[in-house]
């Protein structure tokens, strides 16, 4: 099954969830609009949304509110990158010029301000304690990811448990709190609720160890973005941790002056030891671990289904795609 696949499962739902991005996208500010419509619509899986609508429907719910909670998922995720490109300075995103490339860095970061606060607005309006409390800690997570991760950008001595710590508060999080929506506007169980969160939470640490992959492995045509741009940035993911702690001195020495300096001069150097030291490989098998256990918390949970069938397949689509 593909994600298109996936897609057509549900697509009158995801119809909707676009009707609603539209109208919501509204500001009598046309650069509001201009810059929010842009990132909107450059061409993202939008799987976070995706996982809201598949998560209420696999557990029966009939309402509509699931697709007033998908935009909402996918507002805070477009102010966070908004937001994370002005930090990270990217100029390339998708395969398209960042929005800060186009528009600036004050206008990306007061649009990804509007998208936020316009995400409350929408939250409110869904008039449910446990919602709004579940997105907000999201929110407030997500932001300490950020911070999190900008102290430890240019530090060679980053292990594997404070990069997982910040795939959890910046990636994780929002995919956890995707998956949870669903089951709580369903009105599931609580141990259902807490199984979906766990769910969302495992198919995002693996989607975003798998992104970290195709940052030393892929092609710009494929994943948007040029190959060591994590790098350049000074972001030492796993695939450059697992290297460092399995090269001989020379090459960590090399390694740690890239990390340290952003790696321009030294890129394809790192790149013939991290794919030579087996990390990407070590890698991969990290992301389908936490696939693989999400799968088997659905299958405990979710009644069978082709709704079932299709988020175990999303678990696994997150590992075995190559953008």
């Amino acid at each position: 099954m593909s994600f298109e696949s996936i897609r057509h499962l549900i697509e009158n739902d995801l119809s909707a969830v676009d009707q609603v991005i539209r109208e919501q996208l509204h500001s009598d500010v046309a650069l509001v609009r201009q810059v929010s419509e842009y990132i909107i619509h450059s061409g993202g899986k939008r799987l976070r949304p995706v996982l809201t609508v598949m998560s209420a429907k696999a557990f029966g719910y009939s309402g509509t509110y699931h697709h007033t909670l998908a935009a909402v998922v996918e507002f805070i995720h477009t102010a966070t990158l908004l937001h994370d490109d002005v930090v990270d300075q990217s100029e390339m995103r998708r395969g398209r010029q960042t929005a800060n490339q186009l528009f600036g860095n004050a206008a990306s970061v007061l649009v990804g301000d509007f998208v936020y606060s316009r995400s409350f607005q929408m939250m409110v309006s869904v008039n449910h304690m446990e919602v709004m409390r579940v997105l907000a800690d999201a929110t407030n997570t997500i932001a300490e990811g950020e911070v999190l991760q900008l102290l430890n950008c240019h530090d060679p001595d980053m292990d594997e448990a404070r990069y997982y710590q910040v795939i959890r508060y910046k990636t994780a999080r929002l995919f956890e709190a995707a998956a949870r929506l669903g089951a709580i506007l369903a009105e599931t169980p609580q141990a259902v609720q807490d199984g979906m969160a766990e769910f969302g939470a495992r198919l995002g640490t693996a989607f975003q160890i798998i992104d970290d992959v195709l940052d030393y492995s892929g092609q710009l045509n494929e994943t948007g973005k040029n190959v060591g741009d994590d790098l350049a940035e000074g972001k030492a993911t796993l695939p450059l941790i697992h290297a460092m702690a399995h090269a001989d001195e020379k090459d960590r020495v090399l390694l740690r002056k890239a990390i340290l300096e952003g790696g321009g001069d030294d890129l394809e150097s790192v790149v013939d030891i991290i794919r030579s030291s087996g990390a990407l490989e070590y890698s991969r098998l990290c992301a389908e671990r936490e696939s693989e256990k999400a799968c088997d918390i659905l299958r405990r949970i979710a009644p069978p289904s082709e709704l079932r069938d299709a988020l175990e397949q999303l678990a696994h689509l997150a590992v075995h795609r190559t953008q």
